[in-house]
């Protein structure tokens, strides 16, 4: 089973705009309902490709219950804490004038220590069960940022491999916890390098670092490069693949969570599981909703991915 570790939920609520401008009433064209925060996305798309997944975190209100609702849809098992407040509602806009694509994050849960110590419980629990484990995106203002680090290092304890997507402060936090593997795109990986990343060996290189000091394998999304995952005994580069028509970009990065987390809980090669992921957050981009993909659009999408050495 692969467990999914969200705490800080969130769904998103994608809006299709024909354009956008200040100060005038715009209707959309297009609204759906998509699942965000990285590792409960990935979580969905897990769902939807018949893996088996547990998802946990915490959850509150009305919007967490629509949460639930949407992850049971995929077939994902919950075990969610409830919380004071309210899940998180992202809304993302979509500009189809330009294609530009903005969202709009809030920050609404309110945990207190005893959530967090029942969460901590529930997780351990969960770990025994536990092939490979995906957490990160943000943390609510409310907790510190030390949680990650214990996510982590409480995987480690029980020799669970873990996958830690993240950005900023939160990043820089759980990386000092030793994840298994991260999974930065070219901004994160330039703040945890401290210099720019323009190139594919300029990612290589900051790669090559952060497994030299942390002993953590890096998959780097690089935009139009591809990505580039340097492991412990080999470093791959996936070149950018095709996409055929693109509705929302939201969620592609936790194709990639989903596919890494496979091939960890599976004992699979990890080019297998780059293809998937890749495969899937191609198939995530051809689809409205954030996070959201079909199993028959990734399966035709496999022999797309190129999976190729690196040096």
């Amino acid at each position: 089973m692969i467990l999914s570790v969200t705490p800080n939920s969130t769904i998103d609520w994608t809006l299709f705009l024909p354009n956008f401008r200040w100060n005038e009433t715009i209707r959309s064209t297009k609204t759906v309902w998509g699942i965000g925060g990285k590792p409960a996305g990935a979580a969905w798309i897990l769902g939807e490709l018949g893996i088996k997944t547990l998802a946990i975190g915490f959850m509150a209100g009305v919007t967490g219950e629509k949460m639930l609702e949407l992850m049971h849809c995929k077939g994902v098992e919950t075990d969610f804490i409830p919380v004071q407040g309210e899940t998180r509602l992202n809304v993302h806009l979509v500009n189809q004038e330009n294609g530009g694509q903005s969202t709009l994050a809030v920050d609404t849960l309110i945990i207190n220590q005893d959530h967090v110590r029942l969460f901590l419980e529930k997780y351990e629990a969960a770990l025994h069960n536990a092939s490979a484990v995906i957490t990160g995106s943000s943390l609510p203002k409310c907790l510190d940022l030390k949680l990650f680090q214990q996510i982590i290092s409480m995987a480690h304890k029980l020799s669970v491999p873990i996958v830690f997507d993240s950005s900023g402060p939160y990043l820089a936090a759980g990386l000092k916890a030793n994840p298994t593997i991260i999974k930065p795109n070219r901004a994160e990986l330039a703040s945890i390098a401290g210099r720019t990343v323009e190139t594919i060996e300029d990612a290589y290189i900051a790669a090559k670092e952060v497994l030299q000091d942390y002993g953590t394998q890096v998959v780097a999304t690089l935009g139009e490069k591809g990505a580039l995952a340097v492991l412990k005994d080999c470093t791959l580069h996936i070149p950018s693949p095709k996409v055929q028509e693109l509705e929302s970009i939201a969620g592609a990065g936790d194709a990639v969570l989903a596919g890494i987390a496979y091939a960890l809980a599976f004992d699979k090669p990890m080019e297998e599981g780059l293809r998937m992921g890749f495969a899937a957050a191609v198939a995530v981009i051809q689809t409205p909703a954030t996070a959201d993909c079909h199993k028959e659009d990734v399966e035709k999408l496999l022999a797309t991915i190129e999976v190729i050495p690196y040096q």
